[in-house]
């Protein structure tokens, strides 16, 4: 088995779109998920949701309008998320531009 370790980030927008999605043939624990307000002044609220793949892309919530601070950072996954080829995270923000995500996460094929 080939284990690759990879880093996915993404400017996060005010609709949900695709941060990362797990290749075909692999397996993906996504180890960290960092939400970081880049906004100086305000504070924003985030969502980010796993899509299964194996499920019609159903989709279920990690978080749901999280309020992060100016200047700060939350882990949004309280530990790994398993994700099979297909699967995605996606994220979206109350303002363009004041959030980022940063995934740090590890495959296997």
């Amino acid at each position: 088995m080939a284990v690759a370790y990879k880093n996915a980030r993404q400017a996060i927008g005010t609709s949900y779109s695709t941060a990362y999605t797990c290749p075909a043939g692999t397996t993906a624990l996504v180890l960290l998920a960092q939400v970081a307000n880049v906004d100086g002044t305000n504070s924003a609220n985030g969502s980010a949701q796993w899509l299964d793949s194996s499920a019609s892309n159903a989709a279920t919530r990690i978080v749901d309008g999280l309020s992060v601070g100016p200047g700060n950072a939350v882990n949004i996954i309280g530990g790994p998320l398993i994700l099979e080829g297909g699967d995605a995270i996606q994220t979206k923000a109350s303002a363009a531009g004041d959030l980022e995500i940063t995934l740090s996460i590890r495959e296997e094929s």
